[in-house]
């Protein structure tokens, strides 16, 4: 009979996971604000070190309202028979996420908030290629689209419950698939 109800205690949520979780998250946050920022500005020319420093601060934001509006739900969400390739949009602006859905032993809004810091940082790590090569304008709509349309699904095939590289053993613990290679 114990061995029956462990496993419905491991689906709970754990304290300790989500204290960890939540360091982690504020951790990764800070690589991109300020480090990546301080980083690149420190290796462009001193004209170009306000424009990096914003570059860095509007693409954390920007990705930030893309993740909470669809990119959360192409990357974790369902895709019903379409599932191996996009997650859907049935989470679209957390739909169906409260206060009480989990993910492992994580709160969703915990796991969310982890997973957003990843789809900021990525399209950040590219912003060391720009300087006096483009526009503002043109920084964000590429970083827009490319979070978009590719991240977002490859965080699906590679992280996401089904995603078709998961399914194939194909197993990411560090990012170095989802985030480095893409």
């Amino acid at each position: 009979c114990a061995l029956v109800a462990a496993p419905a205690a491991f689906a709970e949520t754990n304290s300790g996971d989500t204290a960890w979780v939540l360091t982690a998250t504020a951790l990764v946050l800070l690589m991109t604000l300020p480090a990546l920022a301080l980083f690149y500005g420190g290796l462009v020319q001193a004209k170009n070190v306000l424009s990096v420093l914003s570059q860095c601060v509007v693409i954390a934001c920007l990705m930030s309202v893309l993740w909470f509006a669809v990119g959360y739900s192409i990357a974790f969400g369902d895709g019903g028979e379409a599932n191996a390739w996009w997650g859907g949009l049935d989470k679209m602006f957390l739909n169906g996420v409260t206060a009480t859905s989990e993910v492992g032993t994580l709160p969703e809004t915990v796991f969310f908030m982890f997973q957003m810091t990843f789809a900021i940082i990525t399209p950040a790590l590219i912003v060391g290629a720009y300087p006096e090569r483009t526009t503002f304008a043109s920084v964000l709509v590429f970083s827009a689209l490319w979070m978009l349309l590719v991240y977002a699904p490859v965080a699906h095939w590679v992280w996401g419950t089904g995603g078709w590289l998961y399914t194939q053993g194909v197993r990411d613990f560090a990012g170095g698939l989802v985030v480095h290679a893409t």
